[in-house]
């Protein structure tokens, strides 16, 4: 039974494709510093073995000791596995290779699918007082990203702006019915966001037609530009928010995170 004297907790929402080199981690990287800079306290879950989230943020290899590995599998005081950033308001949970064996670990598990709702749902996790949980999900719709799902309110799902781009989101769109079906039966669709975009491109435009025409209010109005300082800052260590600030990318980042806060309210109304 629920705690009614817990606080209200925050919103969960696993950013997921499993197709690669979509701006997947770009996205929760730069949308997750975009809503720390507006004053939202944020975490982001690093549950990818490749580990980009946490080196785009700064948080060197030798620095994780701890990981979202031995959060979903072992016992761990939330302490030693919540990392501070170099910008304020902005938490991460590494990830290192590791996590590429948990997979298999997860399947003997009777609790498989729910490890992470259940740790991020800890009482300990109170004590952070954070409006967003970001996941940064694996390419790929294995038992970590059924994790996420299973975990979140709502996904987020970046769609490249290329040809073929909404043919992947079928078999994405399924594997989140089955969870609404089986495990999250409040598990929604928070929106899909568009990136790489290029108005000079008549392509990115069709893309983009197509898409609101398939998904209606599910697309963004913002659009993520591709712009060569969001491609550059992840060598730097930091979002583009803090590389270069005024750059046409960080000015989209903080317009969708306005457009999520406001999406937020208007739920919440």
């Amino acid at each position: 039974m629920s705690d009614p004297t817990r606080p209200r907790g925050p919103k969960i929402i696993a950013v997921a494709n499993q197709k690669g080199g979509v701006g997947k981690t770009t996205t929760t990287i730069n949308l997750g510093a975009a809503l720390a800079e507006a004053g939202q306290k944020v975490l982001i879950v690093d549950l990818d073995p490749q580990g980009n989230a946490s080196t785009g943020l700064g948080i060197e290899p030798s620095e994780r000791e701890y990981t979202t590995y031995e959060l979903l599998l072992e016992e761990i005081d939330l302490g030693d596995v919540v990392r501070n950033t170099a910008l304020d308001n902005l938490m991460i949970v590494p990830a290192t290779v590791d996590l590429s064996s948990a997979d298999m670990e997860l399947i003997s598990s009777e609790k498989r699918s729910f490890l992470l709702h259940d740790a991020l749902r800890q009482t300990a996790m109170d004590g952070y007082d954070l409006d967003f949980i970001l996941i940064d999900c694996p390419p790929s719709l294995n038992l970590l990203t059924v994790n996420a799902m299973v975990a979140a309110h709502s996904v987020l799902v970046p769609l490249q702006s290329e040809f073929f781009a909404l043919e992947g989101l079928s078999q994405l769109m399924l594997t989140i019915r089955e969870v609404r079906q089986s495990a999250n039966p409040d598990l929604r669709i928070e929106g899909i966001v568009l990136t790489m975009f290029d108005s000079r491109n008549n392509l990115s435009s069709q893309v983009e037609q197509d898409a609101r025409d398939n998904l209606g209010d599910l697309v963004f109005r913002t659009l993520i530009p591709r712009n060569v300082r969001v491609s550059e800052a992840p060598s730097y260590a930091m979002p583009v928010l803090k590389y270069d600030t005024a750059s046409k990318g960080a000015q989209a980042y903080r317009a969708l995170a306005r457009e999520l806060m406001s999406n937020q309210s208007r739920a919440a109304a």
